[in-house]
């Protein structure tokens, strides 16, 4: 078991795109690995690599007891709506509700360059909404409305974890901002 330190709100990796797998190798089954350890240990219902420090296009879910991750995803969406309450690990202990589309089909591959596509509504399809955000450095906060948004904003500020300094820095093969997972 490997739980990594997962990145807060105010880390500039959680701010940055992630770039495309292109190795399908044992560096990348650890971070999936490190990925779904560390989500479950949190808990939570998903975990993208950028909240490891790691920009790369990788993310693990857990929604109705079902384990799995994606890699490299493409999302269709569908016109219909939910909103919802929605909660981030990089953002502990807040949740605000959130618009997101209903149902959603996600391609991509596993951790072996398989094609995979994940098609879910409801909670599953939040899930790969908010952890694909995370691969292209967008929070849920910044789905909300102006209003909303500055009540999370406040929320954020107050936190007990905000301004906290970001854990070690180690040198990874997964990375290229410097950072570890």
């Amino acid at each position: 078991m490997s739980i990594k330190d997962i990145r807060l709100f105010g880390d500039p990796v959680l701010r940055t795109r992630a770039i495309e797998v292109v190795d399908f190798d044992k560096e990348l089954r650890q971070l999936v690995a490190d990925l779904g350890d560390t989500m479950m240990d949190a808990p939570g219902a998903g975990l993208a690599a950028p909240q490891l420090g790691v920009g790369l296009r990788v993310f693990t879910y857990y929604v109705d007891d079902v384990l799995g991750h994606l890699v490299n995803p493409v999302l269709e969406l569908s016109d219909e709506e939910q909103c919802g309450p929605e909660g981030c690990l990089s953002i502990p202990g807040l949740a605000f509700d959130t618009t997101r589309a209903r149902h959603v089909v996600a391609r991509g591959q596993d951790m072996w360059g398989e094609p995979v596509v994940v098609e879910g509504s409801d909670l599953l399809a939040r899930c790969v909404q908010h952890e694909t955000d995370h691969l292209d450095g967008v929070l849920f906060v910044d789905r909300l409305d102006s209003e909303a948004r500055r009540a999370a904003m406040r929320a954020i500020r107050e936190a007990e974890w905000f301004g906290e300094p970001p854990p070690d820095v180690r040198v990874s093969p997964h990375t290229t901002f410097g950072r570890a997972m």
